[in-house]
């Protein structure tokens, strides 16, 4: 018996450990998996708060040089109001759906799930038509980034975040078919969780961006 339980330790070895009666119990096993969720969850957060630092920094180039025109025309005069408040009710909406789809998520309502992905994804598409609208707009009146620095700082900053926005559109892709083809996991459902993080994220720093930039531009 005691050959077989020798065996037995040595296949399991770093996976489980062994009572005083001879059984396996697998707590570092536990400890371990415990471990990589603890890891993984720090990771990502330091990536989202390097990702709000580098917000930072735009937004503080952006302060710094919204008032050097070089003679260009500024935003109170390139900005459209109702196109921007449209942009932002996109956005807005899309996180409203994009909770929906995590509250789907957790009740396994594949219903809920699909549904608000489906609703965010249109959401950020609309939004991101509209910024492109409004940059090619731009553009064509000869306001384009090399223009000044002001308007430099401006297509650098909305330009990130409209990037973020893009590359988190293609995250949800991947979410919806993960969630397709392996079902509610919990490996999965803490990549949902990640993601929703990620888009609640861009939508607050949205808001600073309408006020910072559209709003306070269009009252100077």
């Amino acid at each position: 018996m005691s050959a077989i339980q020798d065996a037995a330790r040595r296949d399991t070895i770093g996976v489980a450990s062994w009572s005083s009666a001879g059984l396996p119990r697998f707590e570092h096993a536990e400890r371990t998996i415990a471990s990589k969720r603890v890891i993984a969850a720090y990771g990502f957060w330091i990536f989202l708060l390097s990702d709000i630092i580098m917000f930072s920094t735009f937004f503080a180039a952006y302060a710094v040089l919204s008032g050097e025109t070089a003679g260009g025309p500024s935003g109170k005069e390139l900005f459209n109001l109702n196109r921007v408040a449209l942009e932002t009710a996109c956005l807005l909406l899309s996180s409203f759906a994009c909770g929906v789809a995590s509250i789907g998520a957790r009740a396994r309502n594949d219903s809920m799930y699909y549904g608000g992905m489906i609703a965010t994804a249109l959401l950020g598409a609309a939004f991101l038509f509209l910024e492109l609208h409004e940059f090619a707009g731009m553009i064509a009146q000869g306001a384009g980034p090399t223009r000044s620095a002001f308007l430099s700082s401006f297509f650098a900053l909305v330009g990130c975040h409209g990037l973020h926005v893009t590359l988190g559109l293609l995250w949800l892709l991947t979410m919806m078919a993960q969630v397709f083809a392996k079902g509610y996991r919990a490996d999965v459902m803490r990549r949902v969780l990640c993601f929703a993080l990620f888009w609640h994220t861009l939508d607050i720093i949205w808001i600073g961006i309408f006020t910072v930039v559209y709003l306070m531009g269009l009252a100077v």
